[in-house]
């Protein structure tokens, strides 16, 4: 698949908001999906411009998490903020990366972006947990795309 629009059908699209919003239903942290078709420089620096433009860097406790997709690259990233990067195990990132690449690895991206969702959304429940008095959903739960 080279295109974004045929990289995901509008059910599995929303089979992946879904598992977003169960990931964050219990913590302060946000997880955004940014898809694209093709990256021209290194993924991880495109992932922080992303990660930028969407405003990820604006949470109040600083604890984003983005997943990026090239498709036609067949690239990702996975990239969080400071905050939930200073409290994750050191091989955290690693081994949800390698979670999600044998998914995509079989074809299943749909499976591999909500388990890479669901463990990051488990890490943010243990250090940012949902405080009902404080806390808001601070970012849109679609994914989006360039």
């Amino acid at each position: 698949m080279s295109k974004v629009e045929d990289f995901l059908s509008t059910e599995e699209e929303q089979e992946i908001v879904a598992a977003i919003r169960t990931a964050e239903r219990s913590t302060s942290g946000e997880i955004r999906i940014h898809i694209e078709d093709h990256v021209n420089i290194d993924p991880f620096e495109r992932a922080l411009e992303v990660f930028h433009m969407l405003k990820m860097d604006n949470t109040k406790l600083r604890n984003g998490v983005l997943i990026y997709v090239a498709v036609r690259d067949k690239k990702f990233v996975i990239c969080g903020d400071e905050g939930i990067n200073n409290v994750v195990p050191d091989n955290f990132w690693d081994t949800t990366r390698d979670t999600m690449r044998n998914q995509f690895r079989q074809g299943n991206f749909t499976k591999g972006l909500i388990e890479g969702v669901l463990q990051a959304g488990l890490e943010l429940q243990k250090h940012f947990p949902w405080d009902v008095d404080t806390d808001e959903n601070e970012l849109s739960n679609e994914i989006s795309r360039g």
